[in-house]
């Protein structure tokens, strides 16, 4: 596994797109939201499509013809530097294999930022555009728009990536050691639905790989942690990074689980570092070459997200 393309970081003035591929946008924190990037001296505007909802499913911003063009013609534009999702959801599976990734490769490197259900795009982007993105909050997420640790942590990590080059864990090592490699991953039930899918990688061999998840019970989470296990999806990969696992049930029941499928793998593996769906989640980068101390709680890239 191969470090990928690092996009420019943004400047004061740079044009941000903001679109929505997976669930319906409130609208209030959505404004919140663009008035955020406002802030930061950005120039933000909503894709056409952000504010709509599916007539019949009622869990989609938008058709998925609507979902993907939004997307693919933000990417496209030689105007805008970055792409923002505007919150995660369900529905960014119906859109990927609509996009003309050819086209898109063609558009350049540029800033994409999402999590979650985006966890399908940030692959389908490594896999197709070679192209580093960043796991981090959203434009009309609660934590985008009202918790201070996570905007401080995106901004520096879009304007001077270079100041948050090392991460830090609030927990402990779940397994003992340090190892290196390209960081990969973002919500664990969307890597374990998405194997064998177009647009996906074969394995996380050689990789750093984050997990993180929300909603899912303690069995839930032994049950997709099994099924990449039993594919083999998991062989060979040089260390696991754990975020967040909101809802899923009280962590004294949750982390067993964890450690009796992942601790047999024989790698490090370090907990609670502060990304997904928590209060002041951290953005970290996909894509990048870093160095995970387990014993530490760190977590070190080689280089800053952005060039």
């Amino acid at each position: 596994m191969k470090d990928l393309v690092r996009p420019s970081r943004l400047a004061p003035g740079a044009r941000v797109a903001v679109v929505a591929p997976s669930g319906p946008v409130v609208e209030e924190r959505l404004q919140a939201g663009l008035d955020l990037l406002r802030g930061w001296d950005l120039d933000p505007f909503a894709a056409p499509h952000v504010l709509d909802r599916h007539r019949e499913l009622g869990y989609l911003a938008g058709t998925d013809a609507e979902r993907a063009a939004d997307l693919q013609r933000a990417w496209c534009d030689p105007s805008v530097d970055a792409v923002i999702c505007a919150r995660g959801g369900y529905g960014a599976q119906r859109v990927v294999d609509l996009l003309d990734w050819e086209a898109m490769r063609a558009a350049g490197p540029k800033v994409f930022l999402g999590f979650s259900d985006s966890t399908t795009l940030h692959e389908a982007f490594a896999v197709r555009l070679g192209l580093v993105t960043l796991y981090g909050p959203v434009a009309a997420g609660v934590d985008f728009v009202k918790n201070a640790r996570a905007q401080e942590h995106l901004r520096a990590t879009l304007f001077a990536p270079e100041t948050v080059r090392t991460l830090t864990s609030d927990g402990t090592a779940l397994a003992p050691g340090r190892a290196r490699g390209v960081t990969l991953g973002g919500c664990l039930a969307l890597l374990a639905t998405g194997y064998g899918t177009p647009h996906t990688r074969p394995g996380a061999r050689g990789g750093l790989l984050l997990l993180e998840d929300v909603g899912e019970r303690p069995y839930a989470v032994d049950r997709a942690l099994t099924q990449l296990l039993r594919t083999g999806w998991l062989d060979g990969v040089a260390g696991i990074v754990l975020g967040s696992w909101a809802q899923c049930g009280p962590y004294e029941e949750l982390r067993p689980v964890l450690a009796d499928r992942l601790g047999r793998l024989g790698v490090p593996v370090v907990e609670e570092l502060g990304f997904g769906h928590c209060d002041g989640a951290l953005t970290v980068p996909l894509g990048v070459t870093a160095a995970l101390d387990a014993d530490t709680g760190t977590l070190t890239l080689d280089a800053p997200a952005l060039r």
